[in-house]
């Protein structure tokens, strides 16, 4: 029998285009969780979902630790969870009907459900935990599992209250993050990972964090849970738990899940220096931005192992990045090009399409500065209007009934863009068959995207008009 039963919702089960990618990692923020709760005695047990079917899963769990309490605490630092997609959604929902059903309340904590805690607590949640999750799992399992204090004083909650929604006082961010626990590595089985990634890749990957939050402003990004407020760990002690992770599990590469990495040139240093001293870099991958990626930053960035750079790229027009607020000029995305490939660290865009004021005009710049700069990978989104952010507010008089994508390979349109979902999905196809295979293979791809330009154009794009 277990104190607290932990769970997610992010599975790869139902999600087409993650099973292709096939790069699961455990769910990090809920061995956090997991982790703090044992510092305060509680017995813990965990249904990891990722690669299971979660639903039957899930009920085994439950009937074999017979837990007192049930929470779904989402991994806080995956992408994933942070797009919050309805069919996550709607499995941790089932979650907490089928916890009440047998007797066990259940509380959650994610993106999605900061958001929209109305909808999590009539799906059947007692408590919805706002924001960072480490002090207020504790205060409430404490209070729930029977020290006798009013759960509903515990800052950063939500509840319901005879139908109405409460919330109490916002939780602060934890300020000393070298004060937290390590993840409770040992709750999670990590061989059926191994597998998924030496079959699918021939190497095996692991997660890490080293810092939260992010101070840039880009008015479509939602940060509901770490804010705008930067924090990093001392770069020495991630580079300890880079060796603890190493001799535990020797992973081939380890993937930094931050929302944006090598912020400070100076931490930088200081952690390519604790990594050389340390005798073994572990090859890695990580997402920062373009202005970031100088001369100086990128070697060490290198001799700390870094392998692969993901940049929020997005656009090839000045125009378009300034109306999201981006803060960088396109010759930032050539210059972090260049300082990249002078080391032998492999440049990676996250691009999006469809932003308001997007014409072809722009799509061309975009297509032509991947030409250009030529960068080793892709990721292809449309824009997505998530709560809380300025870009949701700019349409959200255009948003119709579906408000999530379902996983994430939907890149559904959900505002009246210059063209339909049909065109963009399509672009996105083209734009990655030429990256990863050559202009030759993407020749029928491009014929089709110019076809569409034509039949899927709106004559009207909503956003002129407002």
């Amino acid at each position: 029998m277990a104190d607290v039963l932990l769970t997610h919702s992010n599975h790869l089960f139902h999600d087409r285009k993650q099973v292709r990618k096939m790069q699961p990692y455990p769910p990090l923020q809920t061995l956090l969780a997991a982790a703090c709760l044992r510092g305060e005695g509680y017995s813990v047990a965990l249904f990891d979902a990722t690669l299971a079917e979660p639903e039957a899963g899930f009920e085994e769990a439950l009937a074999r630790h017979r837990p007192r309490l049930v929470a779904v605490v989402e991994d806080n630092f995956n992408f994933l969870t942070k797009m919050c997609l309805l069919r996550n959604r709607e499995l941790a929902a089932w979650m907490a009907a089928t916890a009440g059903r047998a007797g066990v309340p259940a509380i959650v904590n994610g993106a999605d459900a900061t958001d929209r805690a109305a909808e999590y607590l009539h799906a059947g949640f007692a408590y919805v935990m706002a924001g960072e999750v480490e002090e207020t799992i504790v205060e409430l399992a404490r209070s729930l599992l029977g020290d006798g204090s009013d759960s509903r004083r515990v800052p950063g909650v939500a509840y319901l209250d005879r139908g109405q929604v409460r919330r109490t006082a916002p939780r602060a961010p934890a300020p000393e993050l070298d004060e937290l626990p390590m993840p409770a590595w040992d709750l999670v089985d990590v061989e059926p990972y191994r597998r998924a990634w030496r079959e699918a890749h021939g190497y095996f990957s692991l997660n890490m964090v080293s810092s939260r939050g992010c101070p840039y402003r880009c008015n479509w990004c939602a940060k509901p849970i770490w804010g705008d407020h930067y924090r990093c760990r001392a770069a020495s002690l991630v580079a300890a738990e880079m060796r603890e992770i190493d001799a535990r599990f020797r992973p081939d590469h380890l993937w930094f899940a931050d929302d944006i990495f090598a912020l400070s040139a100076h931490w930088t240093r200081e952690f390519a220096d604790a990594v050389e001293a340390a005798g073994r870099a572990i090859p890695f991958k990580m997402q920062s931005r373009c202005d970031l990626m100088t001369r100086e930053t990128t070697r060490d960035l290198r001799r700390a192992g870094c392998a692969e750079v993901w940049m929020g790229v997005e656009s090839g027009s000045q125009e378009i990045l300034d109306a999201m607020d981006k803060g960088t000029a396109i010759h930032h995305i050539y210059e972090a090009r260049e300082n990249l490939r002078r080391h032998g660290i492999r440049a990676c865009y996250f691009l999006q399409f469809g932003y308001p004021g997007e014409t072809w005009t722009e799509i061309e710049k975009t297509i032509a500065l991947v030409r250009e700069t030529q960068p080793d990978d892709i990721g292809v989104s449309v824009s997505y209007p998530l709560p809380g952010t300025a870009f949701h507010r700019m349409v959200s008089s255009q948003l119709g009934p579906k408000e999530n994508w379902a996983d994430s390979d939907d890149l559904d349109m959900m505002f009246q863009g210059a063209y339909t979902t049909e065109f963009y999905r399509t672009l996105a196809d083209a734009l990655h068959v030429e990256v990863r295979s050559g202009p030759d293979a993407a020749r029928d791809a491009w014929t089709h995207v110019l076809a569409l330009r034509e039949t899927c154009a709106r004559k009207t794009p909503l956003w002129i008009c407002c």
